[in-house]
């Protein structure tokens, strides 16, 4: 068995994607929800969108313009922020799992979509001719990279003041928010 599909989508999945704003998110959502509900939602969607993608051959991509892909994603990453700076007043810290699960899917799953690493499992699954090794290694290498960004967002839920981390969380998602915007109305491309 060939493991050359596998390794080359691992390794060039964790390079493109390591501190890449996918991560990042992670990170940030770690901070205020359960941990084990944003890494099942972010695997999900990882899982959905790269699945789709490596067998579709980025389809998605040509279907949607990136125009719409990133305006939804600036509005809805504005909205999250906004609903982090009044969510505990609403319900308190404690979030139910599905809705959390449901909230992280969908952030990341936006966040996917268009993406650069879309379309490298795309070539890498036509040069290949190996559509389930190279989903083997992109999941693979998801799920090494959600872990970690999960494991680091949570510890610094205990080394943030939780007065200050609701409020550093609404700051990073409508800072993603607006850079998406800036790149729709301006053509400037941050990420």
């Amino acid at each position: 068995m060939d493991l050359t599909p596998l390794v080359t989508s691992f390794i060039l999945f964790i390079a493109m994607e390591l501190g890449d704003k996918t991560q990042i998110a992670v990170f940030t959502m770690s901070m205020m929800d359960r941990p084990w509900s944003v890494f099942i939602g972010a695997i999900a969607a990882f899982t959905l969108i790269d699945g789709v993608s490596i067998a579709l051959g980025g389809a998605l991509t040509y279907i949607i313009p990136s125009l719409w892909i990133n305006l939804g994603s600036g509005i809805l990453f504005i909205l999250l922020g906004l609903l982090c700076l009044i969510r505990e007043e609403i319900r308190g810290i404690q979030t139910d799992h599905k809705c959390t699960v449901a909230y992280a899917f969908s952030v990341i799953l936006l966040m996917e979509l268009g993406d650069k690493t879309q379309l490298v499992s795309t070539i890498l699954s036509a040069r290949y001719s190996s559509p389930f090794m190279v989903f083997i290694g992109v999941i693979s290498a998801s799920i090494i990279l959600t872990g970690c960004a999960v494991f680091i967002g949570r510890n610094m839920f205990r080394l943030i003041p939780k007065g200050y981390l609701r409020y550093i969380t609404s700051l990073l998602f409508m800072l993603f928010g607006a850079v998406f915007l800036i790149n729709v109305f301006f053509g400037v491309n941050m990420f």
